[in-house]
């Protein structure tokens, strides 16, 4: 089917709450499925399963490391555990059992961040997560999501609990735009083409895709061709669809809600270097935010469509 050039954008649930909503629809269909959170239930939304479920559901208190841990423990009982806490405290405070007890022997562990990136709004710079694309992917035989609306969100969640091996999955805060259909199909390790295009591709993740959109739009009012890419699986990368846009349109911009240093778009620029080299820019943080509402931080931070037409203008220049 070939992509859509418009999309009418209307905002949906959180992906957090599609997680949860969705977890504990999976878990009336798989009684392997348990569920550990660190005293977040209500906010990662894990709590929807705990009420189905409370026998499968382990609280473990404000211990991510310990609940890594256990979810480890779980997998090797035969267990498919999930463990979610917001993405600063499960990936920072957890990540040497996520090295030592999931990646390094290979376990089940399904791991889900919520309230990602900076638009978890006035908590502030302690429990804003940018770094956690990078430091997922780090961690080897771990796959790396980051789906962009509730739709891919649901999918992502059944394809993790199919899926044997270790799992991140993204999740934010903020209601995000519904961009799929409920018949998208998804695979692990294929981005998705939204949009054609020929003068350049954006290839986004997270909130930034529907960002990408409205900023393919203007372009295209502007007599200028963007293809737009959902990339839903940070790792595995899909070469293809990258290598492709690389060679066709000759120029990409990677935008994410994430520290440009070790987040996608090094990703992307690493398989575009070892197929074909084009001309690249990044939309993304360089720092940390400061406290404030979700709308003034992304505003401030330049992940709003504005700053990916900058951006394109930019390369566009470069390309000429």
């Amino acid at each position: 089917m070939p992509a859509k050039t418009r999309y009418e954008l209307k905002l949906g649930m959180a992906t957090r709450e599609a997680f949860g909503r969705t977890l504990a629809e999976v878990g009336k269909k798989n009684k392997d499925v348990v569920v550990l959170d660190a005293d977040l239930s209500k906010s990662t939304y894990t709590n929807f399963f705990q009420k189905d479920f409370p026998e499968r559901f382990f609280e473990c208190g404000i211990a991510e490391s310990n609940m890594v841990a256990i979810a480890a423990g779980l997998a090797y009982a035969g267990k498919i555990p999930f463990c979610s806490s917001f993405s600063a405290f499960v990936i920072n405070k957890g990540f040497e059992q996520l090295r030592v007890t999931v990646a390094y022997p290979n376990t089940n562990v399904k791991v889900v961040g919520t309230h990602s990136g900076i638009s978890i709004g006035e908590d502030g710079p302690s429990q804003m997560s940018v770094e956690e694309i990078g430091l997922a992917c780090s961690l080897p035989g771990f796959l790396v999501f980051s789906p962009c609306d509730e739709v891919s969100m649901a999918a992502i969640v059944r394809m993790a609990t199919d899926h044997v091996g270790p799992v991140f999955i993204r999740a934010g805060r903020m209601k995000a735009a519904i961009i799929y259909q409920a018949d998208q199909k998804f695979e692990i390790g294929k981005g998705i083409g939204l949009t054609d295009g020929k003068d350049v591709t954006i290839i986004a993740t997270g909130l930034l895709v529907a960002e990408a959109l409205k900023a393919a739009e203007t372009l295209e009012g502007e007599g200028i061709s963007a293809r737009v890419i959902d990339i839903h699986t940070v790792k595995p990368l899909d070469r293809e669809i990258i290598a492709k846009a690389a060679r066709e349109t000759g120029a990409i911009v990677v935008a994410e809600e994430h520290l440009v240093d070790g987040g996608l778009g090094v990703r992307v620029a690493q398989i575009v270097a070892e197929t074909t080299p084009c001309l690249m820019e990044f939309v993304g943080l360089t720092g940390y935010a400061e406290s404030g509402s979700p709308e003034e931080l992304i505003d401030k931070y330049g992940l709003l469509a504005r700053d990916v037409l900058t951006a394109v203008r930019k390369v566009l220049a470069r390309k000429k």
